[in-house]
C-alpha cells in the first residue's frame, strides 16, 4: 500500500498544537562530546590513524537528546534523570539552559558519574567512540529523589517519554510508578526499549525498538530479512508476539534504510519507506523518531500521521553529521 500524503496545512496544524505542549522526558541522561579533526597519516607506533585535532563540541545525549529534539519543535520540556556532581554534569546543565530545556528536576548524585560519550570524527566519519559511564541501579537516596520529583512533574505533562539506554536509572519500580501515573491521568507514555535491560514493558502507549531490539524482545532469531518488510514472515511473528504480550497502543519498529513498520492491534502492519536522501550519521535518529511521534500524537495526529512525520524527521537528521535535531521549518520543507 502506498504511504498516504500529508498536506502542508495539516502538518502546520499539528506543529502549531505541538508547540503548546509540555513533555516530560526521563531516563539515562548523558553528555555527548565530539572531537573533530583530520587524518593525513598512520601512527608509527601502531597501525592506527593519527587524528589532528581541529575542534570539539558538546551536546545533550541519551534522554537529554530526546529532550533536545522536543525543544527544537518549540514545545516545553522537563528533563529528569541522574547526573554526577562533576564537570560533565555542570557542562550538561549549562547546555540544557542554553537550549531552553528545564533540567531543574535532575538528581545530582555524589556517588555516580555523569555518562560521557566521546566520539572522534575525521572527514565526516566516526573513527572511535569512548564511553565513560556509571551503570547500575541508583543509590537509595537518588531513587527517592527521582520518584518524588516525578510525582511533582507529572502534573504539568501532556506526554511522557522514557529514554532507557540500559544504564540503570529506569528501574522496574520507577517504571511501574511512571506507568501508573500516566494511566491514572490518561497521558501518552512512550518508551524506546533496551532488551539488555530486562523490564516489564506492558501497559505502554508506544514502544519504538529497532529491528534488532524487536527480535531480542520477542526472543526470535532474525533469519528472514527481505527488502519488503511486509513479506518478512519472522518480522511478522515478532510484531504479532510483541503486540500480544506487551499490548502497546502502538508498536513502531524502525528498520534503518527500509524505513519503519507501524503495528497496531486489530490492524494490518503498515510499512513506511525511508525518505532519507543521504546517510552521514545515525547517532540519535531513534531519539528523533520517538520525540516527533510523541509530540505529534499528543497534538492530535493519528498514529499513521505521527509515523510519517517521525519518518521524515529521522530522514533529515541522518543526513547531518553528529547527534542532530530537525526543526519545524526543515520538516515542512521535506514534504
Amino acid at each position: 500500500m502506498k504511504t498516504p500524503a500529508l498536506n502542508l496545512a495539516r502538518i502546520r496544524k499539528i506543529l502549531a498544537k505541538a508547540a503548546k505542549l509540555r513533555v516530560l522526558v526521563l531516563g539515562d541522561v548523558m553528555l555527548d562530546q565530539f572531537i573533530w579533526g583530520n587524518v593525513s597519516r598512520i601512527s608509527p607506533e601502531a597501525p592506527v590513524p593519527v587524528v589532528e585535532f581541529s575542534r570539539e563540541n558538546f551536546m545533550p545525549g541519551g534522554a537529554a537528546n530526546v529532550a533536545r529534539n522536543i525543544a527544537a519543535f518549540n514545545a516545553g520540556v522537563d528533563l529528569m534523570g541522574i547526573i554526577g556532581v562533576d564537570d560533565a554534569g555542570r557542562k550538561l546543565c549549562e547546555i540544557l539552559r542554553q537550549q531552553a530545556i528545564n533540567g531543574g528536576r535532575l538528581v545530582k548524585s555524589p556517588v555516580r558519574h555523569t555518562t560521557i560519550k566521546t566520539r572522534i570524527v575525521a572527514h565526516q566519519q566516526q573513527v572511535v567512540r569512548i564511553d565513560r559511564e556509571s551503570v547500575g541501579l541508583p543509590d537509595k537516596n537518588s531513587s527517592r529523589l527521582l520518584a518524588s520529583r516525578f510525582d511533582a512533574a507529572i502534573h504539568d505533562a501532556d506526554a511522557v517519554i522514557v529514554g532507557d539506554y540500559g544504564k540503570g536509572v529506569v528501574s522496574q519500580p520507577f517504571l511501574d510508578q511512571v506507568k501508573a501515573a500516566c494511566r491514572k491521568r490518561g497521558i501518552w507514555l512512550s518508551l524506546d526499549p533496551k532488551p539488555v535491560h530486562q523490564l516489564n514493558l506492558t501497559g505502554l502507549s508506544l514502544i519504538t525498538p529497532n529491528r534488532r531490539e524487536a527480535f531480542q524482545l520477542a526472543g526470535l532469531a532474525d533469519d528472514t530479512r527481505t527488502e519488503n518488510p511486509l513479506k518478512d514472515p519472522t518480522l511478522a511473528k515478532v510484531s504479532e508476539r510483541l503486540l500480544r504480550e506487551l499490548r502497546p497502543a502502538v508498536l513502531l519498529i524502525t528498520l534503518g534504510e527500509l524505513g519503519m513498520l507501524l503495528c497496531q492491534r486489530d490492524a494490518p502492519p503498515f510499512h513506511i519507506p525511508t525518505v532519507a536522501q543521504e546517510v552521514f550519521d545515525v547517532s540519535g535518529a531513534g531519539d528523533t523518531v520517538i520525540s516527533v511521534f510523541t509530540l505529534a500524537i499528543a497534538a492530535g495526529a493519528s498514529p499513521l500521521e505521527a509515523s510519517i512525520l517521525s519518518n521524515h524527521a529521522a530522514g533529515i537528521v541522518v543526513g547531518k553529521v553528529g547527534t542532530a535535531t530537525t526543526s519545524p521549518a526543515e520538516l515542512l520543507k521535506s514534504f
